[in-house]
């Protein structure tokens, strides 16, 4: 029966921390209550990108989830930080933030001051991991730790070396002498034995080192991976209170992501009307615009239906603020569009974001917007591609970038990227990494038939073949990095760096989260893409062809 030990692994980490863990937070969970774990924290490097999906597949699993971030500071003292409160999970996301923004992207300078500074503030659980060279000062940092806040652990975990007895002794000495109390863990890179193929060739691909030469860089046994509770008690059943104070961890902290309450922004619009009743003015409006001679009954109808709909979900204010950036474009003489499933909205034509004219057309407004699916909606809207950044810049100086970010797009190992670098790393030669990148993979992980490995002019049964597919299907979609999406913004009423930590991207003045759409949707945070269109540029440099020619200036009204 689930938890009657009331052991659980806070020391896991998942392939959100890049090219560190080879497993999804998906298998780390679904792997942990299949053993009967009372819960499980899942804390990536320097991250909260992997959260969401762990988050998801625990309640999926009717498993408890902690949440959480593995703190690595530039002198490599690395400490698992849970949050125990909203206010100190949003502490350790504006920690986070706070180190991104002072590098390059893909950069997070983490400092132990950052660190001691937070424990300080904020109410978290720590737990110092402890080096393989157990004198490099991993009691002097975690002595500071224990004097800056309370609820800190020194992890104690096997190696499954020859030293192991003597190692652990000297852990639970450095952490009584440093005022820690032990933590039993297992510090697992993947959910199972059979993963630590894979877990070396990301170990390869990371220190860009071939198998053949990375030596010790290599973990020396398969046992970084989630134990049964039974194992757990064996190994630890010299330090009974190392496994006890599990419990104490759980217990204090009691925060999970159902908390992050979401609030689209309220206060960028008008003083004196709610977000409603704006709309509502700005639609109506809109509507004897489009019909000075009267609005169509079948119209009025659509318009009544859909900001009845509009007000019972409270998305007023997002329709508004996608007015205020088409308002913005027009203004600025930037051609724009609103497309998508945004067309069946009478409402989105009527204040002017869409050109389709509902009263020519059988509408389905809950294709956008429905009450039984409970999605949000989502208005992607078109821009000049060459004028796009002054839409976006307008947004950052709107709401500052604390409030706004660039929703992330999480760039996967597909069939050749993943070809590509395990054939490095198994030292293939050239010409046969050039015959692997040819096969065709389709759209699944599993490796050509092999018929086609031999129409390729290769061995589909030579070890060095056969093992390089197969590794390379494995980590086809593992998470390579964080990019931005092209153009989806989340925008937030309170500081977006509480609820998500914020990077900087590789383009001068851009920010994004650490969250792509699916975690967005699973949050139920809003996103408004501001999209870049080739076409409207070159419509636009046909209206200035037409003006400079012939001497008609189109207002943007009349296209």
């Amino acid at each position: 029966m689930r938890g009657t030990h009331g052991f659980a692994e806070l020391a896991a980490i998942s392939n959100f921390s890049f090219l560190h863990g080879a497993a999804h937070p998906q298998e780390m969970v679904e792997t942990a209550a299949a053993l009967g774990y009372r819960a499980i924290g899942l804390a990536d490097r320097n991250t909260l990108a992997g959260v969401v999906r762990g988050h998801v597949a625990a309640r999926e699993a009717g498993l408890r989830y902690l949440p959480g971030a593995r703190l690595v500071t530039q002198c490599g003292f690395e400490v698992i930080a849970y949050p125990r409160s909203r206010a100190a999970y949003g502490a350790l996301s504006q920690c986070l933030t706070q180190a991104n923004r002072r590098g390059l992207k893909g950069q997070c300078l983490l400092t132990l001051d950052d660190v001691l500074s937070l424990a300080r503030h904020a109410a978290l659980c720590w737990i110092g991991v402890p080096p393989r060279n157990l004198h490099d000062g991993f009691g002097d940092k975690l002595s500071r730790l224990a004097d800056a806040t309370a609820h800190v652990y020194a992890l104690l975990v096997p190696l499954y070396g020859a030293d192991d007895k003597a190692r652990m002794a000297d852990i639970a000495a450095i952490s009584a002498w440093a005022g820690a109390a032990l933590l039993a863990g297992f510090d697992p890179l993947y959910h199972t034995p059979e993963r630590r193929p894979v877990q070396d060739v990301v170990s390869c691909i990371r220190q860009h080192v071939t198998l053949a030469e990375a030596g010790y860089r290599l973990a020396a046994n398969a046992e970084r991976h989630l134990k049964s509770v039974a194992e757990a008690e064996r190994l630890f059943a010299d330090y009974p209170h190392a496994l006890a104070n599990i419990e104490a961890v759980l217990a204090a902290c009691e925060f999970s992501l159902d908390e992050l309450a979401y609030q689209y922004p309220k206060d960028a619009f008008d003083a004196e009307l709610s977000p409603q009743a704006l709309l509502e003015k700005l639609a109506w409006e809109g509507a004897h615009k489009r019909f000075p001679e009267g609005v169509p009954k079948k119209l009025d109808k659509l318009i009544r239906h859909e900001l009845a709909l509009i007000g019972e979900l409270d998305y007023a204010p997002y329709f508004l603020t996608v007015h205020d950036l088409v308002r913005f474009a027009r203004s600025k003489r930037i051609l724009c569009q609103g497309r998508g499933s945004a067309a069946n909205s009478a409402v989105c034509y009527c204040i002017g974001v869409t050109a389709v004219d509902p009263s020519r057309l059988d509408l389905l407004f809950e294709r956008f917007i429905s009450a039984e699916r409970n999605e949000p909606p989502d208005i992607d809207i078109d821009f000049e591609h060459e004028r796009r950044e002054e839409v976006i810049q307008y947004i950052y100086q709107k709401y500052g970038r604390t409030r706004a970010g660039i929703a992330a797009t999480v760039i996967t190992y597909r069939s050749r990227s993943a070809v590509r670098e395990v054939a490095k790393v198994m030292g293939l030669s050239g010409d046969v990494a050039a015959a692997l990148l040819a096969l065709n993979w389709g759209s699944g992980s599993k490796p050509p038939p092999h018929e086609h490995i031999i129409e390729a002019g290769l061995d589909p049964d030579a070890p060095n073949i056969a093992v390089t597919l197969a590794l390379a299907g494995q980590i086809i979609g593992f998470p390579r990095h964080l990019s931005q999406h092209v153009g989806g913004f989340v925008i937030t009423n309170d500081r977006l760096d509480t609820l998500v930590p914020i990077g900087n991207a590789a383009m001068d003045e851009r920010t994004f989260i650490e969250w792509d759409k699916d975690d967005l949707d699973a949050l139920g945070m809003l996103k408004i893409d501001v999209l870049a269109l080739g076409m409207l540029s070159a419509i636009r440099r046909s209206f200035d062809l037409i003006a400079a020619h012939h001497g008609k200036v189109f207002e943007l009204a009349d296209v």
